[in-house]
């Protein structure tokens, strides 16, 4: 797999060719992708914003995800995915919204939603978009870390088919 600053480079030349604006809305990441994001320098001409939106509330207040996703389909979903990245293109000036909702353990699993359970949402102004759940294996720093290098992987797939 790429290296996190390798797909960070080649997303940033992406969105700069294209004009695009990228936002992050993160849950279990808690900000990895925005740092990863913002440790390139010149980030701020292509890096629009990043929500950290760890708790139900603030995914409610910050991003618009309805209490009944939440109630229905849990924290950790695709639908909640969904929601959380068409709230963080409603709520900024973004073209492409990335999420990430996951469990970086060690403990909040469940027999259906086990540790590093993760979903993602990636979401183009166009309509375009793309989700993903994946359980990935290891300690709370290793999810995060896979978490984050997933997300940017998957932002870089879409800025390739919508370029």
């Amino acid at each position: 797999m790429i290296s996190i600053s390798n797909l960070v480079n080649d997303i940033a030349q992406l969105l700069k060719a294209q004009q695009g604006q990228l936002v992050t809305a993160e849950s279990c990441t808690g900000g990895l992708i925005g740092a990863s994001l913002t440790d390139m320098p010149g980030s701020s001409l292509w890096y629009e914003r990043g929500f950290i939106t760890y708790s139900n509330l603030a995914k409610k207040e910050m991003l618009g995800v309805p209490e009944q996703l939440l109630k229905k389909f849990g924290a950790v979903s695709i639908e909640v995915a969904i929601a959380m990245a068409e709230g963080a293109l409603q709520h900024s000036q973004g073209t492409i919204a990335l999420s990430v909702t996951g469990i970086a353990g060690p403990s909040g699993g469940t027999p259906d939603k086990p540790v590093g359970t993760v979903c993602f949402a990636w979401l183009a102004a166009n309509g375009t978009a793309h989700t993903l759940k994946k359980c990935y294996p290891g300690d709370r720093h290793a999810i995060r870390l896979a978490a984050c290098q997933e997300a940017l992987q998957g932002v870089l797939s879409l800025l390739k088919e919508i370029h």
